[in-house]
């Protein structure tokens, strides 16, 4: 997943991107590599909280400890990449 690919979708999708796109795609990149797991379905997750069945992030339309747990881990990473441009 690139900084490009963010940028692209959430300005396609929602007019524009307000976040650091490149911080976004380190953490997410770093997490899909750590749970051996689609880049894309974690940047979904985190964006529209889509549920990952196979990860199960959620119950009943609520938030597992895991799906929170992933979640938690994406945006430390994120602030983690952001704060080192």
């Amino acid at each position: 997943m690139t900084a490009t690919q963010i940028t692209n979708y959430l300005e396609n999708k929602y007019g524009e991107c307000r976040h650091d796109a490149y911080a976004m795609a380190e953490a997410i990149n770093e997490m899909s590599d750590i749970l051996e797991h689609d880049e894309w379905d974690l940047f979904h997750l985190l964006v529209e909280n889509k549920p990952i069945n196979s990860l199960m992030t959620h119950s009943y339309g609520f938030h597992t400890a895991n799906g929170r747990g992933i979640i938690n881990e994406i945006q430390d990473k994120y602030y983690e990449y952001k704060s080192n441009n």
